[in-house]
């Protein structure tokens, strides 16, 4: 198979090298920055490859990549040159999924690119929010312990008249004891299935009985309860727009294909496996 060439290692140390020196303001996508056997290399060349490089090389400072990148050009430039006879199919067909991929991709970024409508975006806010019932939310704490015997036991305490808030720093093992067992708020989904359901069918200040979760047993308390509306659109704005631009791409990739004459009867037969037989590129 083809070997990625490297060539950057022996400049992500020299921290010295220096852009060239040039009127920046003068400076294009296509400015020449060096020429082998005539080809031109230029400043949009060495843009894309910054941009393709593993994330720890493009964080390196530009002056410490500059020489590096052009150089790294230069060099496959001169190979690519001295290479003789017919380019490998591995090769061939690696650039033919590459331009694919990259020609797609535009059209994908534009159709994400697209402005988002007010018209789009209410209509977005209604059907997601408009018929929603406000939401339950439950303020609770809870003491957890290893085995049913013990929160029964710290049941009779509590309503013993011992604070719970003082038994679940003693008492239990979860990560919230310290604080006094307390969980915040939360809502539907929040929490696993048998704790939300006892929460649900607690009143305001009650104690439930033991509840079993795959954490261990619990003692729960309900501490307060309150209806949550549906958000401002200002909150969930940039959420919706988001779908809205996802649901376009959606669009576009489904209509595109089913306008497009697709013919896949020849895949049929075909063992999977195929596809990790490297040798047939050879």
């Amino acid at each position: 198979m083809q070997k990625t060439l490297t060539f950057l290692a022996p400049f992500v140390v020299a921290a010295s090298l220096a852009l060239p020196v040039a009127a920046q303001d003068q400076v294009k996508a296509d400015t020449v920055v060096a020429t082998v056997n005539g080809t031109d290399i230029t400043v949009g060349h060495m843009i894309i490859a910054r941009a393709t490089l593993p994330q720890q090389y493009q964080q390196l400072p530009p002056d410490v990549l500059f020489k590096g990148i052009l150089d790294q050009l230069v060099q496959q430039t001169a190979l690519a040159q001295s290479f003789e006879g017919d380019v490998p199919p591995r090769v061939a067909l690696a650039l033919e999924n590459e331009r694919r991929q990259l020609v797609a991709g535009e059209m994908i970024e534009k159709a994400m690119a697209t402005e988002v409508s007010a018209e789009d975006l209410n209509a977005a806010y209604a059907e997601t929010y408009g018929s929603a019932e406000p939401s339950e939310e439950f303020n609770a704490s809870h003491i957890l312990v290893e085995t049913e015997e013990e929160a029964l036991a710290i049941i009779t305490e509590v309503e013993g008249g011992a604070d719970f808030a003082e038994v679940a720093k003693e008492k239990s093992t979860g990560p919230s004891g310290p604080g006094g067992g307390n969980l915040g708020w939360f809502g539907p989904g929040m929490m696993v299935p048998e704790f939300e359901t006892a929460v649900a069918d607690l009143e305001v200040g009650a104690v439930s009985a033991p509840v079993q979760t795959q954490f261990g047993w619990h003692v729960i308390k309900l501490e307060e309860m309150r209806l949550k509306d549906a958000p401002p659109l200002a909150e969930v704005q940039a959420e919706l727009e988001a779908q809205i631009r996802q649901a376009k791409v959606e669009k576009l990739v489904d209509e595109t294909t089913a306008a497009a004459q697709i013919d896949q009867s020849a895949s049929e037969g075909i063992d999977p496996a195929i596809l990790t037989n490297i040798d047939l590129l050879e």
